[in-house]
């Protein structure tokens, strides 16, 4: 067949479109003839990382992705959890980093609006959001600029649309400065009986456009998020999508409605490639071909060609698979809530993938094809170094341990946080009941008495790029540890895999050693990753990130007035600490933050201990002998001391002489299956007793009382002291008041 092809296809055009020779070689295997210009768009789409995962699918089919509450798992756009009582919870993380970085507001906002769309084409309504930012050294040029637009982007969308942010992190570290990493994550919630898929079902059906008008904003983008940057990076703001979230808002109300009536077949949300990747995914999923009438494509600009329409990420738009019997009841739907409805094409049983634009052909391909037949590498991999060991011993003690804890509580990676989470609503749907700042988020859920979801975000890059094996379990079992903090169950997670370039088999080998440590872990800890994305070619001229692949989690609290907060502790209780002293100091914050070294391996993590520690502590919490808990992460102890007393307002007097070590290795130990609980004084020897019992180990460490973080023959520090350190760090950093105040000294 002679389709129509005005672009002569050059080996510069197909290298411009993120293929390689040996790529486009298999091509032209595959349909027998050069591709129309519009084709190569097309396969450029399909077939790069961003939308294939060819690097990394591999080993992400080693990670445990089923288990009782698993409803669905990888896949579809969001996976699906069992919470109970008909109830599932609905989430997935994902990146924006490479938009976010061009254009920070905007792509920060679209990866907002781009996760919950994921969420809700699944029929959930979304009840919360997270993100997991990481930016470059605080005094770098852009680094300030960069952190004011993403947290706006995030604000601005996320607040707008109306679903709380209920936590997420937030680091710095030069290695971000040419390429910052932006997380986000949705969840929400739905009847188990009420999922909608993206598999099209049924031959000469109609598929239908529905929601915001087709522009040129984001034509490229999935490509260039699939590439390394370099000092062309300014070309690319055109390849950054511009969000509404007021259409975006719209669109979920109208898709609930629509999806009420039974008039949905099949649902997929146009992100990255936009409308070739959705229609390519429902029609592939379901053994059907898919024809499209561009010219029925509602757009936004004129002479949009073919081209551009099909590779447009243009927010704020489904594709929907409908029952024709029930278009004039959906079109009313959508007209009612201002959003464009059309039918701009048909499935077909040819397994073809055919576009018309202007009355002419100018694309049909094999549609399975565009996706199974993708290239899949099994990339050379090289194992991390290891790390020498580094006894305590072999670290010097701090000068000033006062100052220590200071300098810890207010450095860049470990000072609150507020001036971030303030500018996001947490209290929209009034149903959050533990704002950033604590372990994990939690929410309510609605319509139930007693229900509750906790969520949380996690990874140590620093332990990551030490020890990727190591790095990828302490990611999940400090996820896992932090939903544990407050007494709920976890149930399962997602991952965001963001890593350098995988054509070198170090940075290969960093996240195939990850991925082993990740799956270790979720298999321990019963915790299957259910959904996720892979973010590769994360760096600038040469220079990779840090490896992170960030992990967040979901967990169930069946009582939440049974449930710990960070901050709940009352004059009195006692202090215990739920596992082992202080020991390990490789790769530490105080390494990093108070002596400037940045050696040593990561701790390793008993995963065994984990999960007896973290079930014993969840255990005490939902039978009600636990005031307050916080899990032992960054800083080791004394951090976590620091930050609970903040959080009560209230002192803590802590006597560490019957611990075995240096007091810096128990103060600023990083060792894991930690936490720190204030337990009510006539409780404690129980509490103890039950620990002896059951294995754990645990230390007395003092009790809640006063206005001091006071510990015994190291330092004291006044609780109000603390907390301004804590406090002031970024928004100084913000507003410029740190350089003012060193300009006039």
């Amino acid at each position: 067949m002679t389709i129509a092809n005005s672009i002569p296809i050059t080996p510069e055009l197909v290298a411009s479109h993120g293929l390689k020779p040996e790529e486009y070689d298999r091509i032209l295997h595959l349909i027998g003839r050069e591709p129309t210009f519009t084709e190569l768009g097309i396969f450029s789409a399909m077939w790069n990382e961003h939308c294939s995962y060819k690097s990394s699918k591999k080993w992400l089919r080693t990670l445990p992705t089923k288990g009782p509450r698993v409803i669905q798992g990888p896949g579809e756009n969001a996976g699906v959890v069992d919470i109970d009582d008909g109830d599932c919870v609905v989430f997935k993380m994902e990146s924006h980093n490479h938009p976010s970085y061009i254009e920070p507001y905007q792509g920060a906002a679209t990866g907002v609006g781009g996760i919950l769309r994921d969420v809700f084409t699944m029929g959930a309504r979304p009840v919360a959001a997270m993100n997991a930012l990481r930016f470059g050294a605080p005094d770098h040029p852009k680094t300030k600029h960069l952190v004011a637009g993403v947290v706006a982007g995030v604000g601005g969308y996320g607040n707008s649309f109306g679903v709380p942010t209920v936590g997420g992190e937030v680091e710095f570290d030069p290695r971000y400065n040419g390429n910052i990493l932006v997380n986000a994550f949705a969840a929400g919630l739905a009847r188990a009986d009420a999922i909608f898929y993206s598999k099209a079902e049924g031959v000469g059906l109609p598929v239908v456009y529905l929601g915001a008008k087709t522009g040129r904003d984001g034509v490229g983008g999935a490509t260039m998020a699939s590439a390394e940057f370099d000092e062309s990076i300014e070309e690319k703001r055109p390849t950054v999508q511009v969000g509404d979230p007021f259409t975006e808002k719209c669109l979920l109300e109208a898709c609930l409605e629509l999806m009420a009536t039974g008039a949905v077949i099949a649902i997929q949300d146009m992100g990255a490639a936009g409308l070739t990747c959705s229609a390519v995914e429902m029609g592939a999923k379901g053994d059907l071909g898919i024809e499209l009438d561009l010219d029925k494509v509602p757009v936004r600009e004129e002479r949009m060609t073919a081209y551009e329409m099909m590779l447009s990420e243009s927010q704020e738009r489904m594709l929907m698979v409908l029952k024709p019997e029930k278009e004039a009841e959906a079109k009313a739907i959508f007209v009612k809530w201002g959003l464009d409805f059309a039918i701009v094409g048909k499935t077909t049983d040819d397994l073809r993938f055919r576009i018309i634009h202007q009355g002419v052909e100018v694309a049909n391909l094999p549609i399975k094809e565009l996706g199974d037949e993708a290239p899949e590498y099994d990339r050379p991999w090289r194992q991390s170094d290891k790390r020498a060991p580094l006894p305590a011993n072999l670290v010097e003690e701090p000068a000033d341990y006062r100052a220590a804890v200071l300098t810890l509580v207010g450095s860049p990676n470990q000072s609150s946080r507020r001036w971030v989470y303030e500018q996001y609503d947490t209290l929209i749907q009034g149903n959050s009941l533990q704002l950033p700042g604590g372990d994990a988020g939690v929410i309510r859920v609605e319509n139930h008495p007693s229900k509750a979801l906790a969520f949380s975000s996690d990874v140590t890059p620093r332990y990551v790029e030490a020890d990727p094996f190591e790095g990828g379990k302490q990611a999940v079992a400090e996820c896992w540890r932090n939903i544990t903090a407050t007494g709920a169950e976890p149930l399962a997670a997602t991952d965001n895999l963001n890593f350098g370039n995988p054509e070198k088999p170090e940075i290969m080998g960093q996240f195939v050693e990850a991925i082993k440590g990740i799956g270790e872990a979720c298999r321990a800890l019963d915790f299957p990753i259910v959904s996720g994305n892979v973010s590769l070619y994360n760096e600038t001229n040469g220079v990779a990130i840090l490896p992170t692949p960030t992990i967040a989690g979901v967990g169930l609290l069946p009582d939440w007035k049974r449930m710990a907060k960070i901050g709940s502790a009352q004059e009195g209780d006692h202090l215990l600490l739920i596992g082992t002293d202080g020991t390990h100091l490789g790769s530490s914050v105080y390494l990093r933050d108070v002596l400037g070294r940045t050696d040593g391996p990561a701790p390793e993590v008993d995963l065994h201990a984990e999960r007896r520690n973290g079930d014993f502590v969840r255990s005490a919490i939902r039978n009600g002998q636990v005031t307050a808990c916080h899990d032992i992460s960054s800083g080791g102890l004394a951090l976590a001391l620091a930050e609970m007393a903040m959080a009560s307002s209230r002192g803590m007097a802590v006597n560490l002489s019957e611990s075995r070590g240096p007091s810096h290795a128990l103060l600023f130990g990083e060792d894991q299956a930690r936490y720190v609980v204030a337990v009510p004084a006539d409780l404690a020897n129980f509490v103890c007793a039950n620990a002896e019992g059951a294995g754990v180990p645990f230390r007395r460490l003092g009790k809640v009382t006063g206005s001091e973080l006071a510990i015994e023959g190291v330092c004291t520090i006044a609780v109000d002291e603390l907390r301004k350190a804590h406090e002031s760090w970024f928004p100084e950093f913000m507003d410029g008041t740190a350089e003012n105040r060193a300009a006039a000294e």
